[in-house]
């Protein structure tokens, strides 16, 4: 007779939380993103992290040294300009092509590694969201932590 192995229980655990932005600019919700993976009773899998919207994105990054996504606005503002003449979409203003575009080149879903129940970064990264218009919105995120 083979032994027959018990498998550990997979569960699956989804939140949804508002991150009240203040217009262009990334907001830090490692802390957050930790908490949920806390409450999920996850110790080992996986958090996928979705922005339900399609002008603010997600990232993971440095969350040491705040020159860093100073650097990152600038990087992009030469990138994708707003009002650039390239755009024909500018029904909510001379920044909204301009949106979608860092969304899609920046993404919005990201997955982080589970150990011991808490998100498995590395020292110096941290998960951000990116607000891609000058107004300031609320941005839905949906995290849906799965494993055992």
């Amino acid at each position: 007779h083979p032994m027959s192995r018990a498998q550990p229980v997979q569960h699956v655990a989804q939140t949804t939380f508002t991150v009240h932005t203040r217009g262009r600019s990334l907001s830090e919700i490692t802390s957050k993103i930790a908490e949920v993976v806390s409450a999920s009773g996850v110790a080992t899998g996986i958090a996928h992290v979705f922005v339900q919207h399609t002008s603010a994105s997600l990232l993971i990054g440095e969350n040491a040294d705040p020159t860093v996504v100073a650097d990152l606005e600038r990087f992009f503002a030469r990138l994708v300009p707003d009002g650039d003449a390239l755009f024909h979409h500018r029904d909510e203003g001379p920044d909204d092509m301009p949106a979608h575009v860092r969304s899609v080149l920046t993404g919005v879903s990201l997955s982080v590694p589970v150990h011991n129940g808490k998100p498995l970064l590395g020292t110096w990264q941290g998960v951000f969201l990116y607000e891609h218009r000058h107004e300031a919105h609320q941005r839905k995120i949906t995290v849906t932590v799965s494993g055992h």
